[in-house]
């Protein structure tokens, strides 16, 4: 007999059909740039540690005093019992690095873009966002209520004509973009944007999450690597890639803040974050301060895999995520598979998250030039 749930099964079997099902990999041990995965030594193309930071021992230090001495949880939403010393210390760090006037810190990035874009619009409001945007930030965009419409992928052309034809009919305007576009790797083009945006009085908000530690000259993330510090904007981004934690940030001005703490659901009725969190990202944040190292270490890297790999089989990318485009789902689910034979861990994306197939390859600093061979000899013994 049929039941209020017989369509899960039916609803399963077009994922299997369509090549989309999806399924957890075990990863044991310390995270790093060789990992365990399913009881086998392989080395790690598939995480956003960009800068090894997620095992370091400062960072582990960090959270296992933070751990002691307030406990392992906040108890309480940060506006209750949950705020710590700790938190408005992480807060001033990341508006230090951002070179904003506040920032605060949500539970995760995920919460920090619904939270956020629901806050400063409503059912008056128009966002206009990136076909290629995270899936919190159009979530977002469903949740504020708003008129929102995609425009094409990093095109300021679409843009611009959208704008003139919406804008003057709803009370504010949000513009929403990735900085790094976290399944491709390119950049937006941020100074046209926003001068699209003053154009228009159009507000923006960019989530930095993969840029964050990574892009710009102090590793603040895209705003700083477009020389656009001084522009009034909404910057969000996470603790839980390069800067090696969990939980997500917004940084700007200090009004804007001081809204978001009194009008944003998402930082308001959670839990906050973690003692152990938010001091690891406080250490990370000192070592991106302290080792600049690191980063060039990243960059030196990309350049070297960049240089190894055909271009033909690349999309465009100026960031440490690297795409080897595919035909099919069945292709690139086969080629992943051949990688970890090989003792590589790259993970196929496909539709529904991506339109076309890849492999996607994350860089990290601590990926030795061995590492990097490994992967080279294998892609083109296979190509």
């Amino acid at each position: 007999m049929l039941n209020e749930y017989s369509w899960l099964d039916k609803s399963l079997d077009t994922i299997h059909r369509a090549n989309w099902y999806r399924s957890v990999k075990e990863i044991s041990g310390l995270p790093g740039a060789v990992v365990e995965l399913e009881g086998r030594s392989v080395i790690n193309f598939a995480s956003n540690d960009y800068l090894g930071l997620a095992a370091h021992p400062r960072l582990i230090d960090a959270a296992v005093a933070a751990t002691k001495k307030f406990g392992t949880g906040s108890t309480g939403s940060r506006l209750l019992s949950g705020h710590r010393k700790l938190h408005r210390q992480l807060e001033r760090a990341i508006a230090s690095l951002k070179q904003t006037e506040d920032a605060l810190v949500f539970s995760s990035g995920y919460l920090a873009n619904l939270g956020i874009i629901a806050a400063v619009v409503g059912k008056k409001d128009l966002i206009l966002g990136d076909q290629y945007n995270h899936s919190s930030l159009k979530n977002g965009a469903r949740l504020s209520q708003a008129t929102a419409i995609d425009y094409l992928h990093c095109d300021m052309a679409d843009l611009a004509q959208k704008l003139q034809e919406y804008r003057a009919n709803y009370r504010r305007c949000l513009i929403t973009t990735d900085s790094v576009f976290s399944m491709d790797g390119d950049l937006v083009p941020l100074p046209e944007l926003l001068s699209l945006a003053t154009k228009y009085e159009a507000m923006v908000l960019v989530d930095e999450a993969h840029a964050t530690g990574v892009m710009g000259a102090t590793g603040a993330g895209c705003v700083e690597y477009f020389n656009c510090s001084n522009r009034e904007l909404i910057q969000i981004g996470t603790l839980s890639k390069a800067l090696g934690s969990l939980g997500g940030y917004v940084a700007g001005k200090a009004n804007l803040i001081d809204f978001l703490r009194n009008r944003s659901a998402t930082w308001i009725y959670t839990t906050g974050l973690s003692p152990a969190d938010t001091a690891a990202a406080l250490a990370a944040i000192a070592i991106i301060q302290d080792e600049p190292e690191r980063r060039e270490q990243l960059w030196q890297n990309v350049a070297y895999l960049k240089q190894q790999l055909s271009s033909e089989d690349l999309l465009p990318s100026e960031s440490p995520i690297i795409c080897l485009k595919l035909n099919s789902p069945e292709t690139a689910l086969s080629k992943s598979q051949q990688l970890q034979e090989a003792g590589i861990f790259a993970p196929a994306i496909r539709p529904p998250t991506v339109p076309i197939s890849r492999i996607r390859l994350s860089v990290m600093a601590t990926h030795q030039r061995q590492h990097l061979e490994t992967l080279v000899k294998k892609l083109r013994i296979d190509h």
